[in-house]
């Protein structure tokens, strides 16, 4: 699709800019349904224009519902929320101007492809030649030109979902809500689906705003994530930052795999675990951790290396006894798997499929460098 023909997608109109999408401004937003916690707890988050933020967390956690609360859907116990600077807390849903995609499709399915794309433009009145253009230049850029005449049910199902995205796209709202739209695709359709969304966004340069409980989906998408747990925002940043950075015990073992060592004493330029003292570099302790005191190391399993009996470990790097409980061969890496000290802590370490000859139950040492450990809020 050409730069021209996106451009007229995203603006709406013929030969104006594409916009540079929407600011949204949440700030001290509460959804009380009068149970025991509230549903969403006093979130506040600015997504930017342009941006692809993701609402990531486990069932539960308010990030539907804090969607929600954008689209309308949902009613504001306290708190207000802002478009490019513009309080739409009562905006009834049809007025905030937003596209919507789901997991279910919603598609009509006694309508053709092009008449469920041209819906939303026909509800707004927009004249027929108009939406013809616009119908066809959506259907390019989510690759099914041709399919206009067929019907929902003709389809497979990541063309209904891409058709769901035209549809939600072809009005050029201010920011596009997705709520979990590739949920009920298989591994790899969901694969190559993420990556259409991902080339459409780059294109139509809107704001999205997308839930997910996938980590890796999230990773794999987004300019931000901001991270959910039971009603509040544990942490905020890009993909790298919630990986490599985390600020809490929660943050660490949601996205990714880790090692997990819950410190005996506050961090300072040593701590303690299990009789061992290792050493702390400032620059990889979370304030959080400063802070509050109560704070655990955590590795990564690609950070992790393993030193068989004779094996000498580097000078300054933190180092650990453990014993080898399993050996997993997953294709390109295998996964040791490792009981530290007493054995009631269990690790992995991840090591290049054509190495290590380490055998269950053997005796070794795991050791990492002092800047590539963190050390987090618990």
């Amino acid at each position: 699709m050409s730069a021209t023909t996106s451009t007229a997608v995203a603006a709406g109109s013929t030969g104006a800019p594409a916009r540079a999408g929407t600011q949204i401004r949440l700030t001290d937003v509460v959804k009380d349904y009068g149970l025991a916690v509230p549903a969403v707890a006093g979130v506040s988050l600015t997504i930017e224009p342009g941006e692809f933020m993701t609402l990531l967390g486990p069932s539960g956690s308010g990030k539907t519902t804090t969607l929600n609360l954008i689209a309308g859907f949902e009613t504001l116990t306290s708190g207000t929320i802002a478009f490019n600077g513009e309080d739409v807390s009562t905006l009834p849903p049809h007025k905030r101007d937003l596209g919507m995609l789901f997991q279910n499709y919603a598609l009509f399915p006694h309508m053709t492809v092009a008449q469920n794309v041209a819906y939303p433009l026909r509800e707004r009145k927009v004249p027929k030649p108009e939406i013809a253009r616009r119908v066809a230049e959506v259907l390019e850029l989510v690759q099914l030109t041709g399919r206009d005449d067929n019907v929902p049910s003709q389809l497979s199902g990541g063309q209904q979902q891409r058709v769901a995205l035209a549809r939600a796209i072809v009005f050029g709202p201010k920011a596009l809500l997705l709520d979990e739209p590739l949920g009920a695709l298989d591994r790899n359709l969901r694969g190559a689906l993420q990556a259409e969304i991902q080339r459409i966004h780059r294109e139509v340069g809107s704001t999205f705003v997308f839930v997910t409980h996938d980590q890796e989906e999230a990773m794999s998408l987004s300019d931000r994530i901001a991270l959910f747990n039971n009603g509040r925002i544990e942490q905020v940043g890009s993909p790298e930052t919630l990986y490599r950075a985390p600020e809490t015990l929660f943050t660490a073992r949601f996205l990714g795999d880790s090692n997990v060592f819950e410190l005996a004493d506050a961090p300072g330029a040593t701590a303690g675990w299990g009789g061992q003292r290792w050493d702390l570099d400032p620059r990889t302790v979370a304030e959080r951790a400063r802070a509050t005191g109560r704070a655990a190391l955590v590795v990564r399993p690609e950070d992790v290396h393993v030193a068989e009996p004779g094996d000498v470990v580097p000078p300054g790097a933190n180092a650990v006894p453990a014993t080898v409980t399993d050996v997993q061969y997953l294709g390109s890496y295998r996964t040791v798997v490792l009981s530290y000290g007493a054995g009631d802590v269990v690790g992995r370490a991840r090591v290049d499929a054509s190495g290590t000859g380490v055998a269950v139950g053997q005796p070794v040492v795991a050791w990492w460098r002092v800047d590539r450990q963190r050390v987090v809020a618990r």
